[in-house]
């Protein structure tokens, strides 16, 4: 009895540990992103699921045109999916 007990204590450190992340990542990327030092399309592409950057911003003509500072629109991967179902 107290091995299924530390297994089910051992599986709800780990569930809540893997919430705490997804709950931090949904608030670092919001619909509205501020660059922060050292990013680049690339990484931010990677940390909010965001394949389309450079599409979904106009005005930043090139993948170099990051700086700090600088405000993107973020379209994760969910939202479009929403989108897209949406029209049918």
């Amino acid at each position: 009895m107290s091995y299924l007990c530390a297994t089910f204590l051992v599986f709800l450190v780990i569930l809540s540990s893997y919430v705490g992340e997804t709950t931090a990542y949904r608030r670092e990327c919001n619909e509205i992103y501020k660059v922060k030092e050292g990013e680049t399309l690339h990484s931010i592409s990677d940390k909010c699921n965001d394949p389309y950057i450079l599409e979904n911003n106009p005005h930043i003509q090139q993948h170099d045109d990051v700086f700090p500072g600088l405000l993107i629109k973020i379209t994760t991967s969910r939202r479009n999916k929403s989108r897209k179902s949406s029209f049918f």
